[in-house]
């Protein structure tokens, strides 16, 4: 288990099924490159909306930081920047 993840208080109150998708997802293996790190977010988001788990903001930062810790620094940097757009669609839904 991933301690931090356990002890951030940001995630104090996640429900039982957010917990164990983040867990598991921070166990993955991840990739070590931009190439490789896209294809696999987007399958684990698929996953998580099929098991209708949704996430906020911060809690979409925590698997950007776990998929991007491997990388090389620009790409941690793109990835975060992907994220962002990410994040900021989900807060503007199409009408």
């Amino acid at each position: 288990m991933d301690s931090n993840l356990l002890n951030n208080p940001a995630f104090a109150n996640l429900s039982p099924e957010k917990l164990q998708f983040l867990l598991s997802f921070a166990q993955k293996e991840k990739p070590l490159n931009m190439k490789d790190a896209m294809p696999f977010l987007l399958s684990n988001m698929r996953q998580a909306k099929e098991n209708h788990i949704d996430f906020t903001k911060p809690e979409i930062e925590l698997l950007c930081d776990l998929l991007s810790k491997d990388l090389p620094p620009e790409s941690q940097t793109q990835m975060k920047k992907i994220m962002s757009l990410m994040s900021m669609n989900r807060s503007h839904p199409a009408p």
